[in-house]
């Protein structure tokens, strides 16, 4: 697999920016509540993270280090406005749902992350194939949270009925927890434990292990 075949795709899974790196997860928690909100928020941030790995690392050059986050932060800021206005111009309905949280894709740690250790130490091209799968990796997790929520907390997929509920002569009771917050917690958790059963070498080492803590 070529260099740049790995970097595109280990974000997905191996490098995965919320389940193994957890950044980001302030959003997997309050837009998960629907598909349609997911994936809104999910192609606003990987288009973000794209165009400000491209800027950013196209810049490098030309930014004093005693600044450069304040430079970083203010490229994201600009191009996190633009796409507010560009939602609230094709998809007002859709913008109103995700309130403020599209305007916090400027303190997301996961743009602010991939700008300070990828994009201002290599060439634009890599920089923005970078942006471009760990943005995925994060939409991945984001759409498969989302699934579970709406599915299980509404039984519907993208606003469709999937599951008939029992309002409308059906055997599904939705399950009004799912459409919380701390349902996305549990959903997140159990999703790391798989992935980190599945990949034990993503669990970390214990700093403290039982025979240390036994001797103390």
């Amino acid at each position: 697999m070529s260099r740049r075949l790995r970097q595109f795709l280990s974000p997905l899974i191996d490098e995965n920016p919320i389940t193994l790196q957890i950044l980001g997860i302030c959003s997997a928690l309050a837009v998960t509540t629907s598909m349609t909100t997911a994936l809104t928020m999910s192609a606003a941030l990987t288009a973000v993270l794209m165009a400000s790995s491209g800027i950013i690392s196209a810049l490098r050059r030309h930014m004093p280090k005693q600044i450069r986050l304040i430079l970083q932060i203010t490229i994201i800021a600009s191009l996190v406005i633009v796409t507010d206005l560009i939602l609230q111009a094709y998809a007002f309905e859709i913008s109103k749902r995700l309130s403020i949280f599209v305007s916090l894709v400027v303190t997301n740690c996961l743009v602010l992350g991939r700008a300070e250790a990828f994009a201002m130490h290599n060439p634009p091209g890599p920089s923005i194939l970078d942006g471009l799968g760990n943005g995925l990796g994060y939409s991945l997790i984001l759409l498969i949270v989302g699934f579970v929520r709406e599915l299980l907390g509404r039984g519907t997929l993208f606003g469709f009925e999937v599951l008939a509920s029992v309002d409308t002569g059906g055997w599904f009771q939705p399950l009004g927890v799912m459409l919380l917050a701390p349902s996305a917690f549990f959903i997140l958790g159990l999703l790391i434990w798989a992935i980190r059963a599945w990949r034990p070498a993503q669990v970390e080492e214990n700093e403290y292990p039982l025979s240390a803590r036994v001797e103390g």
